[in-house]
């Protein structure tokens, strides 16, 4: 009996570990600068047309940059942003770019919201993109 509630504290504390730890931020520097160069010519060629060379959006295509475009995604996760891109864009052939396509464009987006760079790609997975917070504002 004693050994079983050890275990059972035990797991408790693994699980209660695993949950403590912080997700991460678009603050954290989440893609490097390399994926973000790549992510702007695939813009260019893919989303420019109806999003703007300036990302300030056009007829009913919005803008990708600016207070309007993170308060839009503010306090959502980057999978929730990714998702909406790979499933609706480009607009004329939904879902036509690969992941690893999107998750540069993706991190072009960040670039030029003036999220910072970091030392890691961006991921196209669903799990890890589920753990870094949208945030507008930088936190305190």
């Amino acid at each position: 009996m004693v050994a079983s509630m050890r275990m059972a504290i035990g797991l408790v504390l693994v699980a209660a570990t695993i949950c403590a730890q912080p997700a991460a931020s678009v603050w954290d520097g989440v893609y490097t600068s390399d994926q973000a160069s790549r992510g702007k010519s695939l813009y260019g060629k893919q989303c420019a047309s109806c999003h703007g060379d300036a990302l300030d959006g056009s007829g009913t295509a919005p803008p990708l940059s600016g207070k309007d475009f993170t308060g839009n995604w503010n306090g959502q996760t980057m999978d929730d942003l990714f998702e909406k891109i790979q499933t609706s864009m480009p607009a004329d052939q939904p879902g036509k770019l690969s992941r690893q396509e999107n998750a540069a464009i993706l991190a072009f987006l960040l670039t030029s919201n003036r999220f910072p760079a970091g030392p890691k790609e961006l991921s196209d997975d669903a799990a890890v993109l589920q753990k870094i917070r949208f945030e507008a504002a930088q936190p305190k």
